[in-house]
């Protein structure tokens, strides 16, 4: 009895737990469809607006956009990346409806067993639907839109024009969506210019594109290009000669190297617009950016920087790349960066040496410590002991034995002298007399940002700075002592026309304009009397100080003219030492004077600013001791502490000396 009614409502019950399936199948169905976009015609696609970036003098140095696209019919893109992609991506490409259900099947029962999402399965129809219309998001509602757009997709193109729709739509990193840019971006070349390896590199890109990245690491990216080609081989697509042939083939990415301008500028002004603005609008907004950088300046710049390297490396026997360099050119009264090179190769290293590597100024540091002194009643005929001393153990430094670079001592020398020949002892003595903290106050204020040390070898450079924190010193000495802040950026103008970013940057006092006014004329010594002899060759009055770290291992020069200031640093990446002899004034103040020269060519001279409350007196270059005019060398002094004979002599103060 029982079995009976079970047997006469079974199929009642089924048909309704069937159509109530079926129900909430068509219900799903039709509440996907109601939140789906429409599917309109997927050619017609615009781009988003770009954002470009002027020099001052009108050149485009760069242009940003979330994503670059130069659409390729199917017909001009290589059989092998389409081959390459359906065997990478979906082999059943052309025998599924949109939805491969055996492979979704597949990747379930691997999934399960591996107990981990280890496997995708979606088609090539299903990633141009995401592509197109979703977000990337991974959820259970998104991969069911994707299927349903999908269905759509197949019913209204041919499987020719979505696996054209794919192949200029699927983003390759970089910027590169589309099979033809990331054949620029990555190659240099132009689709039919391909060869099969690079072909396949591309294909197996989208898995992963910053990990297989050719530009990132070719190593990743030649294991991932021969899995490719294993599988094009083991479908049939290519043949066994072709396959060996191809993953012989080294990983030959294209250079960045000479096409873009400016590319260390680019990249720090770039993350400094992101942070500011936003990256929606950056990539998005169709910005006109005005910055600082003179084109014509930055050529001469790279130019400068690539020969001095290269001058350097064949001196010493070193490989290209071994020994790179920084150079940063500043406007003297506004702080605005008209020039800057990070490094001799932005392709072969993205790493900037002008404002993100800190490395040890050596003597290029000593003009903080003589700004520190003339606040303190130093002058330039302050006469001081070039000769062997011993600096007592402390509770912060153990005992210290400075030496001079020369090896040799000169007696009692002035101030002037000492700075002029970079002598390393009068440096050391002086800061001893003064204390490392108030050089470090002093420093700061002259916008040092970097972690400065409080011992006696400070006063030679010892604490790790940046090239930028450096030459925006000096540019304060040249500008009457006021320091401005490094600035790279004019304005942002929007697509109406708008301005809708000029950014503020500090200004302040960091030295007296008098006292800047002595340390420039104690900087044009080194010039006309010292180290930097060879920066006469400027046009112009000209102030500078070399720099050069233990063992050689950085070589600096900071100078300026009464507009320019510039900086320049020569160095290996690993801290090892450049040469025995390469010294700031060997390897860095040829790089400096070649940019100068023709940066200042055809300018009008213009002289340093000198200030009321200074006077100009002769003195002896050695005792600082007064001379009659004519003889001897003019120095600046402020009015009151200027030599006069029968006066006593000036020295580093007794209480000093005791030290």
């Amino acid at each position: 009895m029982a079995k009976s009614r079970i047997k006469k409502w079974l199929p009642l019950a089924l048909t309704i737990l069937l159509g109530a399936i079926a129900g909430s199948g068509i219900a799903l169905y039709f509440g996907l469809m109601h939140d789906l976009p429409e599917i309109q015609d997927l050619q017609s696609n615009k781009p988003l607006s770009i954002t470009r970036v002027y020099s001052s003098d009108g050149v485009v140095l760069d242009q940003w956009y979330q994503e670059r696209r130069d659409p390729a019919p199917l017909e001009t893109i290589p059989i092998a990346i389409r081959q390459a992609i359906i065997a990478t991506e979906d082999r059943n490409f052309y025998d599924h409806f949109g939805v491969d259900v055996k492979g979704l099947m597949r990747a379930v029962f691997r999934n399960i067993k591996a107990l981990r999402a280890r496997e995708g399965a979606s088609t090539i129809t299903q990633q141009t639907a995401k592509n197109h219309f979703l977000s990337p998001e991974k959820t259970l509602t998104r991969k069911l839109k994707e299927a349903v757009l999908a269905l759509q997709l197949e019913r209204r193109y041919t499987k020719d024009e979505i696996l054209e729709l794919y192949l200029n739509k699927i983003p390759f990193g970089s910027g590169a969506f589309g099979v033809q840019e990331a054949g620029r971006r990555f190659f240099g070349k132009e689709l039919d210019e391909l060869t099969l390896a690079e072909c396949a590199l591309i294909a197996g890109m989208p898995k992963a594109p910053s990990a297989y990245s050719p530009l990132a690491n070719k190593e990743k990216a030649k294991w991932r290009r021969n899995v490719v080609l294993k599988q094009m081989l083991d479908v049939g697509d290519i043949t066994q000669e072709q396959y060996e042939q191809a993953v012989s083939e080294p990983v030959v990415a294209a250079s960045r190297s000479g096409k873009d301008k400016a590319p260390y500028f680019t990249a720090q002004l770039r993350k400094q617009l992101g942070e500011e603005l936003g990256e929606s609008l950056l990539y998005q907004g169709g910005l006109e950016i005005h910055t600082s950088l003179n084109y014509r300046l930055q050529k001469f710049a790279e130019q400068a920087v690539r020969k001095g390297v290269e001058v350097v490396q064949e001196r010493e026997g070193l490989a290209p790349g071994e020994v790179n360099a920084g150079l940063i050119c500043l406007n003297v009264k506004t702080g605005e960066i008209l020039a800057h090179v990070g490094g001799v190769d932005f392709g072969d290293s993205q790493y900037d040496r002008a404002v993100m590597a800190k490395r040890q100024p050596g003597s290029s540091f000593k003009p903080f410590v003589i700004a520190a002194g003339l606040e303190e009643g130093l002058t330039q005929s302050t006469l001081v002991m070039d000769e062997e001393v011993v600096f007592p153990k402390s509770r912060e430094t153990a005992e210290w034995k400075p030496e001079n670079y020369s090896g040799n001592f000169q007696g009692e020398i002035c101030f002037r002298r000492a700075l002029a020949y970079s002598r390393n002892i009068p440096a050391a003595r002086l800061i001893y007399a003064l204390s490392p903290t108030r050089v470090i106050e002093k420093a700061k204020s002259l916008g040092i940002h970097s972690e400065l040390k409080p011992y006696l070898s400070l006063s030679l450079g010892s604490s790790e700075v940046t090239l930028l924190e450096l030459t925006a010193a000096y540019a304060a000495f040249a500008n009457g002592g006021k320091w401005n802040e490094p600035n790279s950026v004019l304005e942002a103008i929007d697509r109406s026309g708008q301005v809708i970013y000029r950014p503020r940057h500090e200004q302040k006092i960091a030295v007296a304009e008098q006292d800047a006014a002595v340390i420039v004329d104690m900087l044009e010594a080194v010039v006309k009397e010292g180290s930097g002899k060879a920066a006469q060759v400027v046009p112009g009055p000209v102030a500078g100080k070399t720099g050069t770290s233990s063992q050689c291992k950085d070589a600096l020069f900071i100078g300026f003219t009464p507009e320019f200031a510039t900086g320049v640093w020569v160095g290996r990446d690993d801290g090892a030492s450049i040469g025995r002899t390469e010294t700031g004034s060997q390897a860095a103040l040829p790089i400096w004077v070649d940019f100068m020269k023709n940066a200042m060519k055809d300018r009008s001279v213009v002289y340093f600013p000198r200030p009321d409350g200074v006077i100009s007196v002769f003195i002896d270059p050695v005792s600082g001791k007064p001379t009659s005019p004519g003889h001897g060398v003019q120095a600046l002094f402020i009015k009151g502490t200027e030599p006069r004979k029968g006066a006593p002599e000036p020295r580093l103060p007794e209480k000093f000396l005791e030290n």
